[in-house]
């Protein structure tokens, strides 16, 4: 077997024996099977004003496709963006440079491994979406060229780009998570609000989602007699479900440029991967060594000296937990460039001068997304580094390690939103602040369960990103902190949350220490 179907195979294999790759998969079975709503549920993903379709295999098919184009878009990128990075921990990047394989195959290689790892949970979200037909559907006949022809045209050739994505993003930005983070967030923003309205415009939009919204608006305008712009929303909508009309959608009729284009992106991300391979470092990576000065001892300086134990120092024992928060936090506040704490610095400015709700609703989720890599590996940072062994026969590694984690992400959270926090005690809105400061910690609490269920923290970057995007998209299910709602009720559910992750971080960590 060639060394480019190697890398292939081996990168494959790897990550999908990984836990964050079947946690991922478990995932998205639990997400796709909301994709579309069983009869009496109280919920929609897809609607046009007052009109959704019937469960046909267009609309299953369509509507599935869809949705695991822009929902796995949002999460791939996170599941796959660590290959080359683990090719350099592992040092079989050293191995892989002194093969006769170039730059690009090995880039192109990591492309193809990525997209395959993608298309094989696009493949379980395809057959889920077949099986949710055979339960949901409205006495329609089942036809799979309905259901392939969307997955084939739409969602491959995004997660295609998705994947070629995630290459370029290490080759440039390897040692930078928090840019890859951030840079992606920012990048999918973009790509979301692109609005096409012509024929040539279809052909730009990568996700290929927005001709199928086009064509569902013509047909609800074609029912209802109007040329006013139908509302639709694409994502989950809760409530009102009782009242909306059924029509019946039964697929697209692809412009031969749109397919086109489709093959043209894949291409054009194969030209991407061509010319950074100039630019791939080849695993030629400078260390940092320090070199200090070597002092030579000659035998006159060195003499025998009767060392007197009463003479030395007693030793003290600090059984506290304040030396160890110290560190955490100081841990938590060092971590990445200096210069990012001239962004989060800029983000703290404008929480104190931006209009309230703007600050609240958007700058402090995007402020609080910056932290993601210190949060990420906020109790798994011991097992990265192999000094887990160590660090769990501390004295008591639960009462005094792992509390004091959780306490220093939390302070350096709140810390980050405390001019907000300000900004409502002084308008006597108590809520609303409470609803911030536990906002704050359970998201911290949230980076520590599922770092410690996952034992990485590719699960929490994943669902972090989720969570912060559909916040700053309004939708209120993912509210944490009262951007939305900041009633007392609200309060109290934020609380409960985090006693459940708290007993759940402390009881699986309990279990990893016996």
């Amino acid at each position: 077997m060639t060394p480019f179907f190697t890398i292939i195979k081996s990168d494959y294999l790897q990550r999908t024996r990984s836990y964050a790759f079947l946690i991922t998969l478990c995932a998205s079975l639990a997400i796709a099977y909301t994709f579309v709503p069983e009869p009496n549920a109280n919920y929609s993903t897809i609607r046009i004003a007052d009109h959704v379709g019937y469960y046909n295999s267009a609309w299953f098919g369509y509507v599935t496709a869809i949705m695991t184009s822009i929902f796995l878009s949002l999460i791939g990128f996170y599941l796959i963006n660590s290959g080359i990075k683990k090719d350099i921990e592992t040092k079989v990047g050293q191995i892989v440079a002194a093969t006769p394989i170039s730059n690009f195959k090995y880039l192109f290689a990591k492309v193809l491994s990525n997209f395959i790892l993608l298309l094989t949970i696009v493949l379980v979200v395809f057959i889920m979406s077949i099986i949710l037909f055979v339960l949901y559907n409205d006495d329609f006949p089942f036809e799979l060229f309905q259901f392939v022809k969307p997955y084939i045209l739409i969602t491959a050739p995004a997660m295609f780009f998705i994947s070629m994505l995630a290459v370029v993003f290490e080759v440039f930005l390897g040692k930078y998570s928090v840019l890859q983070n951030v840079g992606f967030f920012f990048l999918f923003s973009v790509l979301m609000i692109f609005t096409p309205k012509t024929e040539t415009e279809f052909s730009l939009d990568v996700f290929g989602s927005k001709i199928v919204v086009l064509k569902l608006e013509e047909t609800v305008r074609e029912i209802t007699n109007s040329n006013k712009t139908s509302d639709l929303s694409i994502g989950y909508v809760v409530g009102n479900v009782k009242k909306v009309n059924k029509f019946e959608f039964n697929g697209i009729d692809f412009p031969v440029s749109f397919i086109i284009s489709r093959f043209i992106w894949i291409l054009f991300s194969i030209i991407i991967i061509a010319t950074i391979s100039r630019f791939f470092h080849r695993f030629n990576i400078k260390e940092r060594i320090s070199i200090k000065k070597l002092t030579v001892i000659t035998e006159k300086q060195y003499e025998n000296k009767e060392v007197q134990l009463s003479g030395l120092p007693k030793p003290k024992m600090n059984y506290s937990m304040f030396p160890l928060l110290k560190t955490e936090f100081l841990m938590l506040f060092r971590k990445g460039k200096k210069w990012l704490w001239i962004i989060n610095g800029i983000g703290i400015i404008l929480l104190v001068i931006l209009p309230i709700k703007i600050s609240h609703q958007i700058v402090l989720p995007v402020l609080w997304f910056l932290q993601v890599s210190r949060l990420s590996d906020l109790i798994t940072k011991e097992a990265t580094n192999n000094v887990h062994y160590f660090a769990f026969t501390s004295y008591k590694p639960l009462q005094r390690l792992l509390l004091s984690q959780l306490l220093a992400g939390s302070i350096l959270i709140v810390s980050l939103s405390l001019p907000l926090i300000i900004r409502y005690s002084n308008l006597a809105d108590l809520n609303t602040a409470l609803s911030i400061l536990l906002g704050g910690v359970f998201i911290v609490f949230l980076a520590s369960t599922m770092g410690v269920i996952s034992k990485g923290k590719k699960l929490f970057e994943v669902v972090f990103f989720m969570i912060t995007y559909a916040n700053i998209n309004g939708i209120p299910f993912v509210d944490y902190f009262g951007g939305m709602s900041s009633t007392y009720f609200d309060a109290v559910k934020l609380l409960v949350c985090i006693v459940v992750l708290s007993i759940v971080s402390f009881t699986l960590r309990k279990i990893e220490l016996q």
